[in-house]
């Protein structure tokens, strides 16, 4: 088929791209004027990079001609001192504008790139796409808002649409993560540990997000993309150290002091548009459970994670290491 990834210079979109090339897709890519080096970089894969934006809809008219499916990966992450109208005007006003454009082109599906942190906090593990809707944060509520002008729109007839919400996305090319790592080599661990998290390697979950722009059931549906199990923080942190070859954090110092201390941080330093040496969101990863029950993409989708945990920390390590970045 012929297909468009939004997002394509980024870590996601750049993966499923090439997977998406690799498997016979013919590939184009939504390229904003600043990031022609990525997009130079796509074309040596064999991937037409377009230029565009999600806030010209002119430009998204024109990536969409031709066009049969959509994947929609590009979104406003979390910023230091970016408003929250930013936020809106891409994750939610900008999916929008992407998908009148679609149907106006054509386009037989989109495949809306949502994220499992619209849960919020999972009290009752693991959950399903189905658990209550608690978005903690500006990037998570304007996602939450994409999603529901993507449902909309398959609802109103004339596009189909399908919404994947992807888990704790890892693997080469990606830094987010590397606090992860670089806290298995540390001394100091807030808290107890024992927050479930969940982790996917990010060549299981383009190959699920290919599934969610293929198979003719998943149309009007919602699915939970997530790796094989799901883990403790604890036992994450373990396992990270030993493929360090270290010893996990011995020192647990209480979470609360120090989520007020990164409350102080942002009321001081976000308004002055300074990075903030400190977040609750960062602390916050220390107590908030993430475990999900990814069956229904599996059952309808055939979705199949193959990378096991200790294989994909593996290779996310060997590419820190190659970067110089551990």
């Amino acid at each position: 088929m012929k297909v468009l990834v939004t997002g394509a210079t980024g870590f996601t979109g750049g993966w499923l791209a090439r997977h998406l090339t690799k498997t016979g897709d013919v590939v184009r890519a939504l390229v904003r004027s600043d990031s022609r080096v990525a997009a130079d970089g796509l074309g040596q894969a064999g991937i037409e990079a377009v230029q565009g934006d999600l806030r010209d809809p002119a430009s998204l008219g024109a990536a969409c001609r031709g066009i049969e499916v959509v994947y929609h990966i590009a979104a406003s992450y979390r910023t230091a001192g970016q408003p929250a109208s930013a936020y809106r005007d891409v994750n939610a006003a900008g999916t929008g504008r992407l998908l009148e454009a679609a149907r106006s082109k054509g386009v037989q599906r989109v495949v809306h790139c949502s994220t499992g942190g619209v849960h919020g906090h999972i009290e009752r593990p693991p959950a399903t796409e189905d658990a209550p809707l608690a978005p903690g944060d500006v990037y998570q509520e304007t996602k939450l808002e994409g999603e529901r002008l993507a449902r909309a729109a398959g609802e109103a007839g004339g596009l189909e649409v399908v919404v994947a919400r992807p888990i704790g996305i890892y693997g080469p090319g990606d830094t987010r993560f590397l606090k992860l790592f670089r806290l298995a080599r540390g001394h100091v661990m807030l808290g107890r540990g024992d927050a479930f998290y969940h982790l996917t390697f990010v060549e299981d979950l383009v190959e699920g997000l290919r599934l969610c722009g293929t198979v003719p059931a998943a149309s009007g549906r919602t699915y939970l993309l997530a790796g094989r199990r799901y883990t403790t923080l604890r036992d994450l942190v373990t396992l990270v150290a030993a493929e360090l070859g270290t010893h996990p954090p011995r020192l647990r110092i209480p979470v609360w002091p120090v989520w007020l201390a990164g409350a102080v941080c942002e009321v001081v330093c976000v308004p002055l548009r300074i990075e903030p040496p400190l977040y609750r969101r960062r602390v916050e990863f220390f107590t908030k459970s993430r475990a999900f029950d990814a069956s229904r993409a599996a059952r309808e989708l055939g979705f199949a994670p193959s990378v096991e945990l200790e294989e994909g920390i593996h290779r996310t390590a060997v590419w820190y290491r190659e970067q110089g970045l551990l």
